[in-house]
């Protein structure tokens, strides 16, 4: 791939790891709270649920809720799940109310949404769910939490955003180091190629910064297995990508796995 085009590339995994959007009522994957991240990702301020079409299953409960949760209304949502409103309602792009908490980085909200069976792996228009929001969009603290939270209630690791990716490529894009810890702990594919023609760690190369927490990332991937010299689809290598970019630490440890060229 030639530098203008992973330039190019490098924007548009910027707006979002799976989709382009910072408006609420079609949230890019980088959306959520400020991510500390080596590009600049577009952020959302608050979240609000957007009025769902004639065609989504939302009934007049299903719509206080998604309400209660763009507001961040946990005593609200509480009262509605009590009264009988169904977990899971949708509104016009997709979300549920455990998707906006998710979004959010509401931890109580998403806790209460969760412990009363809302689904984790509930994926929007723009193919979020709230475990993928996890791994990459809501900064390394509270993603950390939150995936902790959606892996003990049935996160499916497999799971793929827009881009083909797994949680474990968006993680090592941002460089959040211990959100690729947990995933490689939980038994996440390494080596998963995405619809870019990139593994987890020639994401980390190329959309990364070079910096502690991307040379971390890429020593657990390593240490987890992942193939050293599988090249890009042109060919290029882990290897090649850290010397072309000065990334020297990440470059002796590819070396130091078996890396040659």
């Amino acid at each position: 791939m030639s530098a203008a085009a992973i330039m190019a590339v490098a924007g548009l995994v910027g707006a979002g790891c799976s989709s382009s959007s910072s408006s609420p009522a079609n949230p890019s994957p980088s959306g959520g709270a400020p991510l500390t991240s080596a590009l600049a990702p577009a952020t959302i301020d608050t979240v609000t649920a957007s009025d769902p079409s004639p065609t989504d299953p939302v009934d007049e409960a299903g719509r206080a809720l998604l309400d209660a949760a763009g507001e961040g209304d946990d005593a609200t949502v509480r009262q509605l799940l009590a009264g009988g409103a169904g977990v899971d309602p949708v509104d016009a792009a997709g979300r549920t109310p455990l998707v906006v908490a998710s979004y959010a980085a509401d931890l109580e909200l998403a806790t209460t949404l969760i412990a009363a069976g809302a689904d984790v792996n509930r994926q929007d228009e723009t193919k979020q769910s709230a475990y993928l929001i996890a791994t990459s969009e809501i900064g390394p603290d509270d993603g950390l939490a939150l995936l902790r939270l959606t892996l003990a209630n049935g996160a499916d690791v497999g799971a793929k955003d827009s881009f083909n990716g797994t949680g474990l490529i968006r993680a090592a894009h941002r460089g959040y180091a211990d959100i690729v810890d947990e995933l490689l702990r939980a038994g996440i594919e390494v080596d998963h190629v995405n619809g870019l023609g990139w593994t987890a760690l020639l994401e980390a190369i190329i959309l990364g910064a070079g910096g502690p927490e991307h040379t971390r990332v890429v020593q657990l991937l390593l240490d987890a297995g992942a193939d050293p010299g599988l090249a890009d689809n042109d060919g290029v290598t882990p290897l090649a990508h850290a010397r072309a970019r000065g990334f020297d630490a990440i470059a002796e440890a590819l070396t130091a796995a078996g890396a040659t060229a």
